[in-house]
């Protein structure tokens, strides 16, 4: 790596030759739990990462074992005699966090080994695509304890389908890897021996594509929910002209034709 930047619970690292910065959760000792302090900095990593064009795709790890065992519930406990104001400026820190990775432009790639469960499985479930060793474990095992996985909700809704997304919030189960690939809950699931160089492959692929044509793609994606399916054509098609207007376009454009102009005096001589 290229560069490190300091936090106090992550480490951030940036290759300058990939484009692709790492985050990474480092709270080890606590399974990389969310506390307040871990979800500002996270969502600062991730700000960051998006407006600094060095960077072309953000790689979210944890730290140790598990990537993360969900919302650190020894801080839940400590405000439990708090105000309804400072519950709910609490839960929107987490909730904010989630939108923000979906308002980024830059693609966010989570990389799961070990545990993703509750708040965890949210975090891996609000990336755009999520990888995962083939021994690492999902699942909303909140109601074994009378809570709700209320915020992660509706992206589990979306990644999985309304009867599994119940399944799983209903029954508290957790799942492997290759039962969380079916359901759709992650899209790629490697060995765990090749697991963080598969990783960091792929998202070094990802980051090699066209910048701006991921950032439109992803907001094109995320934006078509909102409307009606002319509604969401229409918008398609209004971003298509903006996909025209990039450099990227027209350099790659401009690649193909040559490249191929080339392939046919090769073949016609």
């Amino acid at each position: 790596m290229n560069g490190e930047y300091s936090y106090d619970l992550l480490v951030v690292e940036l290759d300058n030759t990939s484009g692709v910065a790492t985050i990474t959760l480092d709270r080890p000792e606590k399974r990389n739990a969310l506390n307040g302090e871990l979800v500002d900095e996270l969502s600062d990593a991730i700000a960051w990462a998006d407006a600094d064009e060095r960077v072309r795709a953000v790689l979210l790890r944890g730290a140790g074992k598990d990537f993360c065992a969900g919302v650190d519930l020894q801080a839940l406990l400590d405000m439990a005699d708090a105000s309804v104001d400072e519950q709910l400026e609490d839960a929107d820190a987490l909730a904010d966090l989630f939108l923000i990775i979906r308002r980024v432009g830059t693609p966010v790639v989570a990389a799961v080994q070990g545990n993703a469960l509750a708040g965890g499985c949210g975090l891996a479930t609000a990336c755009d695509i999520v990888l995962a060793a083939d021994d690492a474990r999902f699942g909303y095992p909140e109601v074994n304890i009378g809570f709700v996985p209320a915020m992660v909700m509706a992206m589990l809704r979306r990644a999985v389908g309304e009867k599994r997304a119940f399944d799983l919030i209903a029954t508290g189960r957790i799942i492997g890897a290759e039962e969380a690939e079916r359901y759709g809950l992650i899209q790629h699931v490697y060995p765990r021996a090749e697991f963080d160089d598969r990783a960091d492959e792929f998202a070094a692929s990802l980051a090699g594509r066209s910048a701006s044509a991921l950032a439109l793609s992803k907001r094109l994606l995320y934006q078509s929910e909102l409307h009606s399916f002319e509604a969401a054509v229409r918008a398609g098609a209004e971003l298509n002209v903006l996909a025209r207007l990039t450099d990227d376009y027209r350099a790659g454009v401009e690649e193909f034709l040559s490249s191929k102009k080339k392939r046919k005096k090769k073949g016609g001589g």
